[in-house]
């Protein structure tokens, strides 16, 4: 699922530190395979039609990468047999596909989507922060602030305006490389033109701090 190698690379992998602190939430076991136990030699990775959901936002800017997180997962939840399994909404799309999967391979799992949870300036929590530098986490903060700002006035605005309007203005601050800011159907994940015709949407945001690539996201109603 790491389509770039470089991102793989330098991905915070801190495997005692995760132990420790599932050891003070009572944990019992943990599975901690190596990548030839999932990945045997020769390994390739199938090529999934998850139709619309996997053409846009991280499906249209990290080719390949959804079929990579569905090698991985349907292999973990074959080894595992978990009767719930949790995932994180900031990751929204990627919860999405993990949904698709487990109804496409008919697994009797329960998919729980875990709320985003904040750093007290608003920054989303990631691994990825870890890796950022005291000027880069400043602007990295622009990225929550442009999804609340998108909340506390979309009923005012249109989808265009209020995308074209904040990427004019992310555009302008240095250090700062926007991939993607889309106003999005949350069942769907397709673009939104009008908030009066569609049941839910959210405002979804990828971009580059540096070398290091950041996702958040919002639902408006």
């Amino acid at each position: 699922q790491f389509n770039d190698p470089e991102d793989f690379a330098g991905y915070p992998k801190e495997p005692e530190k995760d132990i420790g602190k599932l050891r003070s939430r009572k944990c019992d076991y943990v599975f901690l395979p190596s990548e030839k136990d999932i990945y045997p030699e020769n390994t390739k990775t199938p090529h999934y039609n998850i139709g619309p959901l996997g053409k846009v936002m991280e499906g249209k800017y990290r080719p390949g990468h959804f079929d990579g997180v569905i090698q991985v997962v349907k292999i973990l939840f074959e080894l595992v047999r978990p009767d719930v399994a949790v995932f994180g909404r900031k990751d929204f799309q990627q919860l999405a596909v993990i949904r698709w999967m487990v109804n496409h391979f008919g697994f009797d799992i329960e998919i729980i989507g875990a709320p985003i949870v904040r750093e007290p300036d608003g920054l989303a929590m990631s691994s990825r922060n870890a890796r950022l530098r005291p000027e880069q986490r400043k602007i990295a903060l622009n990225l929550s602030e442009t999804l609340f700002r998108i909340k506390n006035k979309f009923r005012e605005h249109t989808p265009a305006t209020l995308i074209k309007e904040e990427k004019e203005r992310l555009n302008r601050i240095g250090g700062l490389k926007v991939e993607y800011l889309e106003i999005a159907d949350t069942h769907t994940l397709q673009p939104v033109s009008d908030f009066r015709k569609t049941p839910s949407a959210g405002v979804f945001i990828a971009a580059r701090v540096g070398d290091i690539r950041l996702i958040d996201n919002i639902v408006l109603f």
